[in-house]
C-alpha cells in the first residue's frame, strides 16, 4: 500500500532532479507548497496509461520502470527509471494523460508536483525550458533509436542491446542484479519470454554472460557489442 512521506525542504534535498539547479529560491519554495511524497512498495503502480497527468513525479529513491501497455497484454518496456529521474510525459504538453505507465521495481519514494504549477514555471523560466525540452528531446532520441532496433535487429541482437543497455545505463557494472524479471527483458527486447530465455541460455552456453537467478555477470563486452552492431 502506498504511504504519504514527507522528508527535507526541495532546496535542502539531494535527490532532486538536476532540473532544479535552473530555478530561482522563489521558484522552489513554489513548488515545495505544491508537492507531497509518496512511498510505494514493489510492484505497485505509480502512474497508470490513460489516466489524468494531474503531477510530474521526481524519483527521491528506488526503481521503476515505464512501459507502454499493448493490445493482448503485451507491454513494449521502455526505460529503468533510477532515482533523481522526472517523470511526466507528453501529455504533459498536450493533453494532460499519461501514455506510458510507471511501477514500482523496488521500494520506490516518488516526490509528486502539481503538474499546473510545474507547467507554469516552464513558462517564465527559459533556462529551466530549455532544460526541461532538451530532456525530452533526449528521451525521444532514444526511443527513435530503440524502434529502429526492435524492429530491424533479429533476437540476439536485441538482447544484446538489453543487456548492454542494462549494464552500461542502469547499473554501470558488468556484474549486477537485476530488479527486473525475465518477462521485463522480453518486454525491452520486443520478443516472447520463452525466446528471451533461450537466447539468454545460448549467450551463457557461448561464454557471453553468466547468469544466476537475478544476478548477471557479462564476461564478453565485445561479443555482445558485435551482435548489436551485426543485428
Amino acid at each position: 500500500m502506498a504511504k504519504f512521506v514527507k522528508t527535507v525542504f526541495c532546496s535542502n534535498c539531494n535527490k532532486n532532479s538536476n532540473l532544479f539547479t535552473h530555478l530561482s529560491e522563489e521558484e522552489i519554495s513554489l513548488i515545495n507548497d505544491n508537492r507531497h511524497e509518496v512511498r510505494f512498495n514493489s510492484g505497485e503502480t505509480i502512474f497508470k496509461q490513460g489516466g489524468m497527468l494531474t503531477h510530474v513525479a521526481c524519483v527521491i529513491s528506488g526503481m521503476a520502470k515505464i512501459y507502454i501497455e499493448g493490445h493482448h497484454n503485451k507491454n513494449l518496456l521502455l526505460k529503468v527509471v533510477k532515482s533523481s529521474e522526472l517523470i511526466g510525459g507528453p501529455g504533459l504538453f498536450v493533453d494532460f494523460r499519461l501514455h506510458y505507465t510507471v511501477s514500482a521495481l523496488t521500494e520506490v519514494v516518488a516526490c509528486f508536483i502539481d503538474a499546473k504549477v510545474y507547467q507554469e514555471i516552464i513558462k517564465k523560466n527559459p533556462v529551466f525550458a530549455f532544460e526541461q525540452f532538451k530532456q525530452i528531446n533526449t528521451y525521444g532520441i532514444n526511443n527513435f533509436e530503440m524502434l529502429t532496433n526492435l524492429t530491424q535487429k533479429q533476437m540476439p541482437g536485441r538482447i544484446a542491446d538489453t543487456l548492454l543497455y542494462l549494464s552500461e545505463k542502469v547499473y554501470e557494472s558488468d556484474k549486477f542484479t537485476v530488479h527486473i524479471n525475465r518477462q521485463d527483458i522480453a518486454d525491452l527486447s520486443a520478443m516472447s519470454k520463452e525466446s528471451a530465455i533461450r537466447i539468454l541460455k545460448e549467450f551463457k552456453d557461448s561464454g557471453y554472460i553468466s547468469c544466476v537467478g537475478n544476478d548477471f555477470s557479462i564476461h564478453d563486452i565485445d561479443a555482445l557489442k558485435k551482435l548489436s552492431q551485426t543485428g
